[in-house]
C-alpha cells in the first residue's frame, strides 16, 4: 500500500468535525502563551513572508486565526487582465467541464451537480463550461478574491465530511470536493453565471464571506440563501471570503475558455495571476449603451 492510500484511509474513521472544531477553538484562543506559541512556530516552520502582510509584526495579532487570515499590503498581488486566480495556492486541476463532470485527479472525476449541492438548474448552466481548482496550503494567503466582477445571486451551504484536500487525498478519495462540507456561491458576471465553491477540509474551522461573516460550521443540514434581490456586487480582485486554516476553492464558468498554455496541474499560482485571457463577451450580456 502506498503512502497516499494509507494517508487517505486513516482519515475515514476519524471524528473529522470534532477534530476541526477543537482546532478552531485553539486557533481562536487569545491566551498569550497559546496564541504566541502557535503563531511563532507556524511562521517559522512554513517560512511565512511577513513583509507582504499589512501588519508584519507577529505580536500584533489577537489570535492564531487573526494571523492566519491576515491581510496583505494593497500592492502585494497585482490583478492581471482576463480571468484570474481567486487565491494563492496550487492549481490542482483545470480545464473543461465535460458534460457536467469535473476532473479531480488522474483517474478521478466528480459530478458538477453534486458539487453544487444537487442544484440541477445551476449545474445545467455550467455543464459544458470551464473550471479551475486551487488548493491553499497552510503557508498560503488564505483570503479568496473575485476572478471576475460579479453580482451575488445565491449561496448554498452543503454539509459533508472534512477530508484533507491536499494532492495526496485528491488522488485517493473519490468525489472528494463533492463530499466535503462546502459553501457554493453563485454569481452573475459579464460572461454569464459563475460558481465559486469554498470547500472545507480537515482542521478547517470555518469559512467566512464578506457579506455574511462566518458561515461554517453552520449545521448538519443544507441551507440556501437567495441574494438576487440585493445589490451585492464585488469587483474583480475584491475579497469575497476566507478560510480559517487551509482548503480549496473551485471556480466554474459557463463556457469552455482557453487557459494559458503555461499552466500545468500542480503548479504554484498567485491571487490575481491570469488563468485565461479576456474572452469575447457574448453580445446578449451587453447593455444597449455598450452595443451602440
Amino acid at each position: 500500500m502506498n503512502r497516499d492510500r494509507l494517508f487517505a484511509l486513516l482519515q475515514y474513521p476519524l471524528p473529522q468535525h470534532a477534530i476541526s472544531r477543537l482546532a478552531g477553538q485553539l486557533a481562536d484562543a487569545r491566551t498569550p502563551w497559546i496564541r504566541d506559541t502557535f503563531i511563532q512556530r507556524f511562521a517559522s516552520h512554513y517560512d511565512i513572508d511577513m513583509s507582504e502582510a499589512l501588519e508584519p509584526d507577529l505580536g500584533a495579532y489577537k489570535s492564531f486565526n487573526d494571523f492566519f487570515t491576515r491581510a496583505l499590503k494593497p500592492d502585494a498581488r497585482p490583478i492581471d487582465s482576463g480571468i484570474v486566480s481567486p487565491a494563492d495556492g496550487v492549481l490542482s486541476q483545470f480545464g473543461r467541464i465535460d458534460h457536467g463532470t469535473l476532473m479531480q485527479a488522474k483517474g478521478h472525476a466528480y459530478s458538477l451537480t453534486a458539487l453544487l449541492g444537487g442544484d440541477d438548474a445551476a449545474a445545467s448552466e455550467l455543464r459544458d463550461g470551464s473550471f479551475a481548482t486551487v488548493y491553499l496550503s497552510p503557508r498560503d494567503y488564505h483570503r479568496v478574491h473575485m476572478p471576475l466582477e460579479g453580482r451575488l445571486i445565491r449561496t448554498i451551504y452543503v454539509p459533508g465530511r472534512l477530508f484533507s484536500v491536499n494532492q495526496a487525498t485528491a488522488r485517493e478519495v473519490p468525489g472528494l470536493f463533492a463530499r466535503n462540507e462546502r459553501l457554493v456561491c453563485l454569481f452573475e458576471t459579464e460572461l454569464g453565471p459563475m460558481a465559486l465553491v469554498l470547500v472545507g477540509a480537515m482542521i478547517v474551522a470555518g469559512i467566512e464571506t464578506v457579506w455574511s461573516g462566518q458561515v461554517t460550521p453552520l449545521s448538519r443540514q443544507p441551507h440556501s440563501n437567495d441574494w438576487a434581490k440585493g445589490d451585492i456586487t464585488l469587483g474583480k480582485g475584491d475579497e469575497m471570503g476566507r478560510f480559517h486554516l487551509g482548503s480549496s476553492v473551485v471556480m466554474c464558468l459557463p463556457k469552455a475558455y482557453t487557459f494559458n498554455e503555461t499552466l500545468t496541474p500542480g503548479m504554484k499560482i498567485r491571487l490575481g495571476q491570469q488563468l485565461a485571457p479576456d474572452p469575447d463577451i457574448p453580445t446578449d450580456t451587453l447593455t444597449p449603451e455598450e452595443l451602440s
